[in-house]
């Protein structure tokens, strides 16, 4: 089953966050459908914009996908792709189903948006390693990086994230996303990551094509000084492991490229 057939599974892709993750896109529609129309996003513009959360995907395709695939040394399973995965109402399934097939550890990257409902935070519990978004440092800036849908403020978004990290037993990163808007907040946002107090502080930059030009090596070095005291890995310092996707098509539709 090399490359063929896939329609929910990519990868595995050279993560600096995860080593070899094999990527399971719970969505996986023809366009992105998302909380969020992020200006630094790789898969462009969303189209479909939503706070509404239904089944995209019946939890057996992925398993049965899954299943079929071959032999494959991957450090995580993970959910992302094509949209915001907590999009999906049985994400909570499908983490269980996974679990009971394979042996990976099961990580979720999520821009947060959503983390403030119950439901959400019932399903992202489930997972090894929660991967968190956050650009912003106040409304404005919210409204000028990630643009959300209506309805969601940057008041929601961090309570929620603070009190899923309050319950939350498995590991924990936050990650932020520094281009010109927001390079000159980096204390600010340090003090709200010291106030959450995450198990590791992402410090990213978007090295994929996209709207916007990334920060330099030197720029994302000064930023994670404020970090000081806290776990902080920065995009320019991890190294990729060297992997071979099952299907670069659909790896490069989900994910950009790599």
């Amino acid at each position: 089953m090399r490359g063929k057939n896939l329609k929910y599974i990519y990868g595995p892709v050279p993560s600096w966050r995860l080593g070899a993750s094999l990527g399971i896109d719970p969505i996986s529609e023809k366009e992105k459908i998302c909380t969020f129309d992020c200006v630094y996003c790789q898969l462009g513009k969303t189209i479909k914009f939503t706070d509404e959360r239904r089944i995209y995907v019946p939890v057996d395709k992925i398993i049965d996908e899954i299943s079929s695939l071959p032999p494959v040394k991957i450090d995580y399973i993970t959910f992302s792709g094509r949209g915001e995965p907590t999009l999906t109402e049985n994400l909570g399934k499908m983490i269980k189903a996974i679990k009971a097939l394979r042996k990976e550890k099961i990580a979720v990257l999520t821009n947060s948006s959503l983390m403030f409902r119950e439901d959400v935070k019932k399903d992202l519990l489930l997972g090894d390693f929660v991967i968190a978004k956050l650009d912003a440092y106040s409304q404005r800036s919210l409204e000028a990086i990630n643009k959300p849908v209506n309805g969601i403020t940057f008041d929601m978004i961090l309570e929620g994230i603070k009190q899923f990290r309050s319950e939350y037993k498995g590991k924990f990163a936050l990650q932020i996303m520094f281009i010109d808007e927001n390079k000159n907040n980096a204390r600010e946002l340090a003090h709200l990551a010291r106030e959450i107090e995450p198990d590791e502080v992402q410090v990213n930059t978007p090295l994929r094509p996209c709207g916007v030009k990334p920060l330099s090596k030197e720029e994302v070095s000064q930023i994670k000084e404020y970090f000081k005291g806290i776990n902080a890995i920065s995009v320019y310092e991890s190294k990729k492991k060297q992997v071979m996707p099952i299907s670069s098509e659909d790896t490069l539709k989900r994910r950009g490229k790599i």
